[in-house]
């Protein structure tokens, strides 16, 4: 029973950090998903199914690649694009995921270290929903190490063959276009564009799923795959990917908040109308003790994002930040849904409510784009000057 009359969480007025416009992003956000997700995400989620005719409605509100300047982009500041990915999250992870992979890990390093050429081509089409993307960096056995990686790039007369494979992608099979990351044979790691339909290029979806089932997830396959050398982007080493991984994770911070807010309200909603022993359960000390923590747990997060938001605008953030950011708020959603899920007992476990999603959801957010361990070293490596993984 996922609420369409979503009331918005906001017990510290975080509201009143926000500038007009920001509201207004966030304000139009909630409504679209109100009116277009919540009343079709469940039937997808059971259907293992992606909701495609949301994607042109996103473009048309110019939430695709909404933090770039220019070719068909909104140009948003990072709080309000932060708010776009609270309130699709809010709906479900899987459309919050599409996003961040279209707008951070696809448009983002076109627009960073991509040629006029490649901009010009790819942004505008991206931006209105036209064209789809993914990113190959995660290989079936090399993912909180991608520099590991065993998908190779050979130089070849006229571009680079690809050879190898790419695991757990997001939009793989239905992207038009795979930003793909491998090392040439000198052991640099670069990135390619391919396209859809090259010819050694083809992709196998995961079945199966007990998260993100609203979402494709999928292995990307590369066997003798010639890409052309205006394929390339103009970037070496990790420090590509990571970039690109650094404005995801800021986005998911965002995101998993949006998820915990979503179950606090569904939760909050339930123990006001749930009788026992001829009292709501809201009454009751234990019940009033979650509520009381889950609140706690977003209003921290809500301030959390707000300030990161702030340093990513004034070019002031780092990525340690980030990490600390994804690290604290998916860990404090996937427990706000486990708890919501435990307030709403039996009916918790069907889909007529939304707490059983969102938390199946979260285990995938936190292991996605870096695991809550890889962050929480990155945080003991930034604090101490040790780095403990390597």
């Amino acid at each position: 029973m996922s609420r369409q009359d979503f009331r918005g969480v906001d017990y510290f007025d975080t509201d009143g950090l926000l500038t007009d416009e920001e509201q207004m992003v966030r304000d139009t956000v909630r409504s679209f998903v109100s009116q277009e997700v919540v009343t079709c995400i469940e039937e997808h989620n059971r259907e293992g199914t992606f909701p495609a005719h949301l994607v042109p409605k996103l473009a048309e509100l110019g939430l695709l690649g909404a933090s770039l300047e220019g070719y068909g982009c909104a140009g948003m500041n990072a709080v309000a694009y932060g708010l776009i990915l609270q309130e699709l999250e809010r709906g479900d992870s899987g459309l919050r995921s599409f996003c961040s992979v279209q707008s951070s890990l696809c448009m983002y390093p076109i627009f960073r270290y991509g040629t006029e050429e490649q901009k010009e081509r790819w942004l505008p089409a991206m931006a209105a929903g036209e064209k789809i993307g993914c990113f190959g960096l995660t290989e079936p056995d090399h993912g909180s190490d991608p520099g590991g990686m065993v998908t190779h790039a050979r130089k070849s007369d006229g571009g680079y063959v690809l050879n190898g494979a790419k695991m757990w992608i997001t939009n793989g099979g239905i992207a038009d276009l795979a930003v793909v990351w491998a090392k040439t044979e000198d052991g640099v790691v670069r990135g390619f564009l391919v396209e859809k339909g090259t010819p050694g290029y083809s992709t196998r979806d995961q079945k199966g799923k007990f998260s993100l089932r609203a979402s494709v997830t999928s292995e990307l396959l590369f066997q003798d795959c010639l890409v052309p050398e205006s394929s390339l982007l103009q970037v070496e080493g990790l420090r590509g990917p990571l970039s690109c991984l650094n404005q995801a994770r800021y986005g998911i911070a965002w995101g998993a908040t949006g998820a915990a807010m979503a179950c606090y309200d569904e939760a909050l909603d339930y123990a006001g109308t749930r009788i026992q022993f001829a009292r709501p359960i809201a009454s009751f000390q234990l019940v009033q003790a979650k509520l009381a923590w889950m609140l706690t747990e977003i209003t921290k997060a809500q301030l959390l994002n707000v300030q990161l938001g702030r340093l990513k605008d004034s070019g002031k953030m780092r990525p340690q930040q980030v990490s600390l950011a994804k690290r604290n708020n998916v860990r404090i959603a996937l427990q706000i849904a486990r708890t919501a899920r435990d307030m709403l007992g039996a009916n918790g476990i069907t889909d007529e409510y939304q707490v059983g999603r969102h938390m199946c959801n979260l285990e995938s957010v936190y292991t996605y784009e870096g695991t809550h361990d890889i962050h929480t070293l990155i945080l003991g490596q930034d604090v101490t000057g040790i780095a403990a993984y390597s």
